[in-house]
Parts: C-alpha cells; structure tokens; sequence
C-alpha cells in the first residue's frame, strides 16, 4: 500500500460483515472508516426523499456521471484528508462500482471482498436492523432482500459505467473473505490476519 495513504477499500454482498471490518479497523487498528453508504443516505435526506436502496442506487449513479466513475472515494480521501493527523489510514465502506475499485487500486490501496451465505446475511440484517437504525429500510423478505441483490450485482442491460456492477468489483478484489461459518467475535478475532495487519 501507499505508505502516504493507506487505503483498504470493502466491497461485498449486503450483510457479509463489511460494517464489522471497517469498525475493526477504526477500533484496533487506527483507520478512519468512511461508509460511503451513509454519504448517500445523507444527500437523500438532504433532497427529502426516502432512503431505499433504488434511490441509493440513483444518486450514486448521478455522482459518478457528474463527478467521475471514482467519486465516493474521492469523497471519503477527502474526509481522511482532513483528519489524517488522527488516523494511520481510511477503509471506504462500500464499493459498487468496478471504478470505485479502480479509483482504490490507483491510489494503491487494498480491495477487500467480503461474502457469506445469503440466508445467515439476511437473518443478520433483520436481526440488526433496529440497533443499526435501518428498521424501515431492511424491513423486506428474504425473496425481496435477493431480488435487491441481484439487481446490484451486475449493471443493468441498459446500464452504462456509473451503474452498480458489484461483481465486476469482485473481480478486481485483492483479497476475499468468506464469513458464513464464523461467530461475530471469531470474524472479529480473524479479520486482522485475513487482511494481512
């Protein structure tokens, strides 16, 4: 990694432990943890419109068209940037897009997948939802929570490059992480090693 900047980028399938990696990170290990996420939900918010993952996916895709392929990375450098006396590094929480990856890659930073079975994911989020203040948000069934997963996995037929591809992000991974056989705190104990710190 850049020895001025050290940049660990997470991407994974909804629920897989991407959240858990970053507060690591951020706790024990000194990085500032962006949830690029939460970028979004904020601009939704600050535009009066409800936060669900089809108007997630809408303004990330304006972003890109306006600001670059790149541009919550950028975003989340920019927050490290202001802060970097405090951190040894930032972890961008939640590639998307195949040029968020390679916007990581250029600034010579890690892409980290992360995944899990899609029934233990899903139970996961329900179960969490409440403590992590999403109840309306990942209120849905296991069908639709798949149904949402497979129209962020790979770009639309009508799609361009600033739709959410996230498998063409997995492809780009240099590292990737199973987390459907470990309990919390056996993920939390291992995530160092798994990242090589």
């Amino acid at each position: 990694m850049n020895k001025k900047l050290r940049i660990i980028g997470l991407s994974g399938t909804n629920g897989s432990g991407k959240d858990t990696v970053g507060q690591v990170l951020n706790e024990e290990h000194g990085f500032l943890s962006v949830p690029v996420t939460e970028l979004l939900r904020q601009e939704l918010r600050h535009r009066n419109l409800p936060v669900t993952r089809k108007n997630l996916r809408m303004v990330s895709e304006e972003w890109r068209h306006e600001l670059g392929l790149g541009v919550l990375v950028d975003k989340a450098v920019a927050d490290f940037n202001v802060a970097k006396d405090q951190y040894v590094g930032v972890v961008i929480n939640n590639l998307r897009n195949p040029g968020e990856a390679d916007r990581v890659h250029d600034l010579g930073g890690t892409v980290v997948w992360i995944d899990a079975d899609p029934r233990k994911r899903y139970e996961r989020i329900q179960a969490n939802a409440v403590s992590r203040g999403r109840a309306g948000e990942d209120n849905k069934t296991f069908e639709q929570f798949i149904a949402e997963e497979e129209a962020e996995m790979k770009a639309p037929k009508d799609g361009d490059d600033a739709s959410l591809d996230m498998l063409a992000v997995k492809h780009r991974a240099d590292i990737v992480m199973d987390n459907t056989d470990m309990d919390l705190q056996t993920f939390r104990k291992n995530i160092p090693k798994l990242l090589g710190l």
